[in-house]
């Protein structure tokens, strides 16, 4: 499975998307569990949606799954550039360390002009 937003974990709760992260790796519920180091009544518990796990097993589950944690806990447009600018931030990672530093320059320029302008307009 791929790190980022499969089409099919979009409209899926954490509960679903655990399992079925589970699933796709073709992980028992036990050796989740195990490697994780939770007990798998927590696994089913998570699975179930009757608790949810603290942030530091959100870690250890996205590890275990090799996705990130962005992935098992938001939607796809909760989180993360749109996909029309994906592409643009993956080139940016790409450049040299100047490059990125104008370009940040510039993005920060553009989003404290945006927010002002929001701003005056609620005003």
């Amino acid at each position: 499975m791929q790190v980022g937003f499969p089409s099919d974990l979009i409209a899926m709760k954490f509960p679903e998307r655990m399992a079925a992260l589970r699933k796709d790796k073709a992980f028992t519920r036990q050796a989740l569990a195990e490697k994780v180091g939770v007990h798998l009544t927590q696994i089913q518990r998570y699975e179930s949606g009757t608790v949810q796990p603290t942030l530091d097993v959100i870690r250890r589950l996205a590890i275990g799954l090799s996705v990130s944690a962005d992935v098992l806990i938001f939607d796809k447009d909760e989180r993360g550039p749109d996909d029309d600018l994906r592409l643009q931030f993956e080139a940016i990672s790409r450049m040299s360390k100047a490059a990125k530093k104008i370009i940040k320059a510039l993005l920060d320029g553009m989003i404290l002009k945006h927010e002002a302008q929001r701003w005056s307009a609620s005003a």
